[in-house]
């Protein structure tokens, strides 16, 4: 061993491979994992399985970043508009109570005119840059399954999540960062950014949102991955160690030809290293003038926590991350939806529109996919008065820049915001769209397991051609 190590130690592979991980943390094990890697082969050698992948046709966008609304926001006070609602509220419709009107006014927003609710004076100002998706539909009445399939297409099995299959189609523009990060994921919904059968290389990058709260940054970094650095070695000693550890790990591999296991320990542990380089400049937010942190409603209040976690998504996007996701939770109304969903509607509407006007100017939303979304929406009727039930038949999403329509609504629910009726959106067709737009072809974007071809539309889905540019 080098003698920057201890010389009078001969630790077992195992000791080597538990000090390892405790100094990359999060890094190496929570989200890269080291769990089978099947690298792909290229020319009688192993592949980058990172390395960025052409598309299967000329793209419209190069990266997502998909705010995910976990709760089911309320579609009728949000983004879709019912005049007739407006009119028998409190009548007896053919649901299971009474007709409840939105108690928030709607107006026409932007050149486009879009109907955007009054919840979001910010996100209004942006309306030409939205296209709303007025017609979706799921399969999934209740949180955690609809929360499932929205990210992986199915509720029942164990599949790769949308971001995974994203980077495993395209790669990922910055061999120093993960190519999927989860920012503030909710306890209990890894296969929301897990990879399944797909190699584990693939899955996302946890990053823990909530220590974002506080209006002040410590030493100018979003704290978001707190074991960036080992605290009993310094980088050069990290390197030595690294580097007996994989002389370990490929000897074995030479001996046993193949081990996707040892595959995938070897190329996250590369990763996971380069990465304490590259991850603490990339939440140094010292940079950024005091304009650009107002834009996101950063300093304090209720848009700080969701700002950072804007801004940092921006930050990863601009730095070649393909897919960003951030979570915001606790939109589920059944009661009290008069004071939350202002609330909750507060603390994001400011961010959102920030991130939209940063990704503008920095020239990033024309090939940048931006989704807002929801796992579901809520029912025209009331329940206990002051709120609304789950809604999986009719809700609305949307999406920005990547090479969707701007100003544009697409699909509808019926008068009363019940069921979607016109240009119908389900959850198959909702991924294959994004997955055309970022240049892929969701029925040959598909992985060998278990002796048949797997996709995330399995053996649905059809683009919505009409909102594309």
């Amino acid at each position: 061993m080098n003698d920057q190590l201890n010389p009078g130690w001969h630790p077992s592979r195992r000791q080597m491979l538990e000090s390892v991980s405790s100094g990359f943390g999060f890094l190496a094990f929570s989200s890269l994992a080291t769990m089978a890697l099947a690298q792909e082969k290229q020319d009688g050698r192993n592949a980058n399985p990172l390395a960025v992948k052409p598309p299967h046709f000329p793209a419209k966008a190069k990266r997502v970043i998909f705010l995910c609304m976990r709760g089911g926001p309320s579609h009728l006070d949000t983004f879709d508009y019912k005049p007739e609602l407006i009119k028998n509220d409190g009548k007896t419709g053919p649901f299971r109570g009474s007709l409840l009107k939105s108690p928030w006014a709607f107006n026409q927003r932007g050149q486009s005119g879009l109907w955007i609710s009054e919840l979001f004076p910010e996100l209004g100002k942006k309306a030409d840059d939205l296209c709303l998706l007025r017609g979706m539909n799921t399969d999934q009445p209740v949180h955690p399954r609809a929360v499932t399939q929205m990210h992986t297409g199915n509720a029942q099995f164990v599949r790769p999540s949308l971001g995974a299959w994203t980077l495993y189609g395209l790669g990922t523009e910055n061999e120093s960062m993960p190519g999927f990060v989860s920012v503030n994921p909710a306890a209990g919904t890894a296969q929301t950014y897990g990879s399944a059968f797909l190699p584990a290389i693939y899955q996302g990058t946890k990053l823990n949102g909530s220590r974002l709260s506080g209006g002040r940054f410590r030493g100018g970094r979003l704290d978001v991955a707190p074991d960036l650095k080992n605290p009993r070695f310094n980088d050069s000693q990290q390197r030595n160690q690294l580097d007996f550890i994989q002389r370990l790990n490929k000897e074995k591999l030479r001996r046993e030809k193949q081990h996707p296991g040892i595959e995938g320990v070897i190329e996250s542990y590369e990763l996971a290293f380069r990465m304490q380089s590259e991850m603490p400049e990339l939440m140094d937010v010292s940079g950024e003038d005091q304009k650009t942190l107002d834009l996101y409603g950063i300093g304090g209040g209720e848009t700080d926590k969701f700002g950072k976690q804007c801004l940092l998504a921006r930050r990863m996007s601009e730095s070649g991350v393909r897919f960003v996701e951030i979570t915001h939770e606790n939109w589920d109304t059944h009661f009290g939806m008069s004071t939350r969903l202002p609330q909750l509607c507060k603390e994001i509407d400011k961010p959102v529109a920030g991130l939209l006007q940063d990704l503008k100017q920095r020239d990033l939303l024309k090939d940048t996919l931006v989704i807002w979304a929801g796992e579901f929406g809520r029912t025209p009727y009331a329940q206990g008065g002051d709120g609304r039930d789950h809604n999986n038949k009719g809700y609305t999403t949307w999406m920005a820049g990547g090479g969707v329509k701007g100003g544009f609504s697409f699909g509808a629910t019926d008068e009363m915001g019940g069921e979607a009726v016109e240009g119908k959106c389900h959850i198959h067709d909702w991924h294959a769209t994004i997955l055309h737009l970022l240049g892929l072809k969701h029925e040959e974007l598909t992985y060998r397991y278990a002796g048949r071809d797997f996709r995330l539309t399995d053996v649905h889905g059809n683009v919505l051609t009409d909102i594309i540019a």
